[in-house]
């Protein structure tokens, strides 16, 4: 794995993390009122806008699909620390907690990431952005199965390995994005 792809990894991450803590001052921990269905649902609604502006090219609320990515990014940490809180009932969390455990799902989703990146030889770089949207799509087809199955899959990773590829294809698409603004 190359120390690029890490450094734009993390650059990435913190864009996204700086815009979630500003939202964690402003709304605080509302979504903590989620159901794992309803992020599952959340992030379904942002993958169709953005295959949808892929398939249009065009955007009728003026938002590209640059922050629908961030947004992905941030639900699918946000579907993650749910599955963390599930015993948890409190609605609201401390900004500084929730920003330690932002940070501890992000490390353990950019290790995955690295283990398979080293595996598959960063194969994603030679991917369209478009097909990190279909590839989240299906995963999130997936999740919503075993939501349906709670306890009775046989073969599944579980919900959580596929909101943290979920969050590293976003990355991924992202860090493409920003390479084709840079060498249009």
């Amino acid at each position: 794995m190359s120390k690029q792809t890490l450094q734009q990894y993390n650059s990435q991450i913190a864009r996204c993390r700086e815009l979630f803590q500003h939202k964690v001052h402003d709304y605080g921990t509302s979504w903590r009122v989620l159901r794992m269905s309803s992020l599952t649902d959340q992030l379904f609604i942002k993958a169709q806008r953005i295959r949808t502006l892929e398939e249009k090219k065009v955007s009728m609320v003026g938002d590209g699909v640059e922050p629908e990515w961030i947004a992905l990014v941030n639900y699918s940490v946000i579907a993650l620390l749910q599955l963390n809180y599930m015993q948890d009932d409190r609605m609201e969390l401390p900004e500084e907690e929730v920003m330690i455990a932002y940070d501890r799902s992000v490390q353990e989703t950019r290790d995955l990431m690295l283990a398979k990146n080293h595996d598959y030889g960063e194969a994603w770089r030679d991917m369209r952005v478009e097909s990190f949207t279909d590839l989240i799509l299906m995963k999130l087809l997936r999740i919503r199965q075993l939501e349906s199955l709670p306890g009775q899959a046989r073969v599944s990773e579980g919900i959580d390995a596929g909101y943290r590829d979920i969050l590293n294809y976003a990355v991924f698409a992202l860090i493409k994005l920003e390479e084709q603004n840079l060498n249009p």
